[in-house]
């Protein structure tokens, strides 16, 4: 229990009971699931759905940030990759894999960019990918004319409202991807070299690891993240709008990996924790909505439960708080 209480999983875990919890006390009707139709229904289903792309980001952007970088371009990508498969399938003349090929092919290439920003040219993460988040958003707009292109293709639409085993679709595309990332780093050495890099990237050079390589492939999946994210956008609300997909997204996401327990200096990296973090978030958020917080307010909550989380993560402010409570139980027991 004591080794479970020191992981920087459990504080983000126990916000989350928390918010269940509480949940569950204002609305009786919170946890309860109905089954129509052979689909699931109720709020954590759509806890589960709304936060499928955060969950992605996350998922990329745990990567980025575990190798001492950050990528503060995923929102852009996800509206590129949004205008990319929605020009190519509005026509109805090219085939769904064409169509997904290309949008996820606009995200690789858009963080092979990003990394070869940062791991060969040697620009700083945030300049490289805030040159990107700005120019980003004006290539989409560029794609779709600065207009909202109306996607009318059901296949592709069962990418953003259908559902499988019982779920929606939505949220197992995003289970499946962090379980498989999960597994392929942990059951192998990648994950050893991404901490590595993040710890201490010239002594990871002169073991012999490819540093620059290691990197850029990082930036690379984020960027295929971003795109996997921004065709699920697109395919939930039926469109492509350039000017509002992917906003503030990249903030979500770091806030869901940082609440998770990756640090932002690099290092070790918590793909659980970062789950965690995007569900919290999430749940936060339906939260918020729910007791009728208004848009303009809902960011102070949201910035006020990171920072708790971020601070009993924190070894100092535990230790403080322990010994803020040693000398009452040193005087009762002297007593």
């Amino acid at each position: 229990m004591k080794r479970f209480l020191h992981s920087p999983v459990a504080w983000p875990l126990a916000g989350l009971l928390l918010l269940v919890v509480i949940n569950a006390v204002l609305r009786p009707d919170f946890l309860r699931l109905t089954i129509l139709h052979g689909h699931l229904f109720g709020v954590p289903i759509d806890i589960l759905n709304q936060g499928a792309r955060p969950l992605v980001l996350a998922v990329g952007m745990t990567l980025v940030i575990a190798t001492g970088g950050v990528d503060l371009s995923v929102g852009s990508i996800m509206a590129v990759a949004g205008a990319v498969a929605a020009i190519l399938i509005a026509p109805g003349t090219h085939s769904l894999g064409l169509v997904l090929a290309a949008a996820l092919g606009a995200g690789v290439l858009a963080g092979l960019v990003n990394g070869l920003l940062v791991a060969v040219v040697g620009v700083q993460p945030i300049v490289a990918t805030l040159i990107l988040m700005v120019a980003g958003r004006g290539i989409a707009q560029l794609i779709t004319g600065g207009e909202v292109i109306i996607i009318k293709n059901p296949p592709f639409e069962f990418l953003g409202d259908g559902y499988a085993l019982t779920l929606p679709f939505a949220a197992v595309l995003a289970l499946l991807l962090f379980l498989a990332t999960h597994f392929a780093l942990r059951r192998s050495a990648g994950g050893l070299f991404i901490e590595a890099v993040g710890d201490n990237p010239i002594a990871s050079r002169f073991a012999g690891l490819a540093t620059a390589r290691v990197k850029c492939l990082v930036y690379v999946f984020c960027g295929l993240c971003a795109a996997l994210a921004g065709v699920m956008a697109a395919a939930n609300v039926r469109a492509a709008d350039s000017y509002r997909v992917g906003e503030n997204m990249e903030l979500d996401a770091i806030f869901a990996v940082v609440v998770g327990g990756t640090a932002l200096t690099g290092g070790r990296f918590f793909l659980f924790g970062s789950f965690i973090g995007a569900l919290l978030l999430q749940t936060l958020t339906q939260t918020m909505y729910y007791v009728g917080v208004p848009p303009a307010v809902a960011p102070v909550p949201k910035a006020l439960l990171i920072l708790a989380v971020c601070l009993l993560q924190s070894d100092r402010t535990r230790n403080w708080l322990k010994n803020l409570f040693q000398p009452q139980k040193a005087s009762q027991t002297q007593s």
